[in-house]
C-alpha cells in the first residue's frame, strides 16, 4: 500500500523544518486545517495541493498523485437514472461511509468522466439506465481503474446472474439501506477505509 497523503505531508513539512502553524501561515489557512490534513480527517482540494507544492518546494504531480491514491477519503459514486434513488441513497452512503467523498450521477457518461479524473474506490451502479447499461458501465469503470469495487443496484433479482459475470464485487436490491450497504462493504474485492462505526 502506498504511503498515505497525511504521512507524506507530515514528512515533507518536517523535512522543511516547518511547524504546522508556520505552514498554515504560508498557506493562508488555519493551523487546525493543516492538522486535519495531517491526521487524515480532511483532504486538501486541488488548489490547496498546488499551494502546498509551492510552499514545500515539491513537484505538484507528486502531491496530486499521492492524494488521488490515498485511501483516507475514498471516492464513492452512485449511478442511477432516477433522481429519487440518488436523493434517498446518497445520505445513506454518507452515513455509512463518513470519510468518503460521495457523488451521485444520473448519466453514466458523467460518471465515466468523473472516474477518469478521480480514482473511484466504490461504485453503486443501477443495471437498467437507457443507452448504457450498468453492466457496460461496470466494464468501463474497471478498464479505467481495475480496483474499483462495483456493486450493482436493481429492483429485479433476475439480473443477478448477469451481474456476477462482470467482475463486480456485489449485488444489492433497491432500496439502498444502511444495513444493505454495510453487508456489501464486508464483501468488497478491494477493501478500503470507510470511517464507519464498524471499523
Amino acid at each position: 500500500m502506498s504511503m498515505l497523503f497525511s504521512e507524506i505531508l507530515r514528512r515533507l513539512r518536517t523535512e522543511k523544518g516547518l511547524s504546522q502553524r508556520e505552514l498554515a501561515e504560508r498557506m493562508y489557512v488555519t493551523r487546525s486545517t493543516v492538522a486535519r490534513w495531517e491526521n487524515g480527517s480532511r483532504m486538501p482540494d486541488a488548489m490547496m495541493v498546488a499551494r502546498l507544492s509551492e510552499c514545500l518546494e515539491v513537484d505538484v504531480n507528486t502531491l496530486l498523485r499521492s492524494a488521488a491514491e490515498s485511501d483516507e477519503n475514498p471516492n464513492v459514486i452512485l449511478v442511477d437514472d432516477r433522481k429519487i434513488i440518488l436523493t434517498g441513497g446518497l445520505p445513506v452512503l454518507e452515513e455509512v461511509m463518513p470519510q468518503a467523498t460521495v457523488t451521485g450521477f444520473t448519466r453514466p457518461s458523467e460518471a465515466i468522466e468523473y472516474a477518469r479524473g478521480n480514482r473511484v474506490a466504490l461504485a453503486f451502479v443501477d443495471i437498467e439506465m437507457g443507452k448504457i447499461s450498468g453492466l457496460e458501465l461496470c466494464a468501463t469503470l474497471l478498464s479505467i481503474y481495475p480496483r474499483t469495487n462495483v456493486v450493482f443496484l436493481t429492483a429485479y433479482s433476475e439480473y443477478s446472474l448477469d451481474a456476477w459475470s462482470t467482475g463486480a464485487s456485489g449485488f444489492m436490491l433497491k432500496p439502498i439501506t444502511p444495513e444493505g450497504v454495510r453487508a456489501q462493504l464486508r464483501n468488497l474485492r478491494y477493501p478500503f477505509m470507510t470511517g464507519g462505526a464498524s471499523e
